[in-house]
């Protein structure tokens, strides 16, 4: 347990930028189990940093717990914001050489840094494989084309799975996920074009 204890500064650095809409107590719970989640189910063997591996965890049970308490309706005006904030921050990433603060965003996009804030919380459910499927959402436990593609992703080398976790589920940037898993961006994204062409392949030949 103390060794878990040792990384409860990575939940706080992710739940701080949500502290002020939701009880920081509450974040921190939700953060710890993901923490925990992913404690258990990490294996070094893969190279991967612990720290890294347990991003994906946290942030998802966080993301739960928002998307859960959330009073944000998702409107068609947000989910198209929350698409140009997503291009804005590959491309500011790449000229800044670090990720974007919502203010920047929201001065480069000419929008209040509320909207951006309100577009990136009330949208965090809006995740796919292609195009808004959420490819782990237990609502669609039954459905059996989720639980075939459930399936190939749980089947996929622990580094590919978090990449496609990162991005279709946790909804972060090509730059985010480089930047945790400490390589380039171009790296991501060819490893992220290879792992949706084995799935499609997988699932449809």
């Amino acid at each position: 347990m103390e060794e878990v204890l040792e990384y409860e500064g990575l939940v706080y650095s992710i739940i701080s930028k949500y502290s002020k809409r939701y009880d920081l107590d509450d974040l921190y719970q939700a953060g710890m189990i993901g923490l925990m989640d992913a404690y258990r189910h990490y294996n070094n063997s893969f190279g991967t940093k612990f720290s890294s591996f347990a991003y994906y965890y946290i942030i998802g049970e966080v993301n739960k717990y928002i998307r859960e308490n959330s009073g944000i309706k998702v409107s068609r005006e947000l989910i198209e914001l929350k698409k140009k904030i997503i291009k804005t921050k590959e491309l500011m990433s790449q000229k800044l050489g670090r990720e974007p603060t919502n203010l920047e965003l929201s001065l480069y996009l000419d929008v209040s840094e509320e909207e951006v804030d309100n577009a990136i919380i009330a949208t965090d459910s809006i995740d796919s494989l292609d195009n808004h499927l959420d490819i782990y959402n237990k609502d669609n436990e039954t459905n059996a084309d989720i639980m075939d593609l459930r399936a190939e992703i749980n089947n996929l080398p622990e580094d590919d799975k978090n990449i496609i976790l990162a991005r279709y589920y946790y909804d972060l940037t090509q730059s985010e996920i480089s930047n945790r898993l400490g390589i380039s961006q171009v790296q991501v994204s060819r490893k992220e074009k290879k792992i949706l062409q084995k799935l499609k392949v997988n699932l449809y030949s």
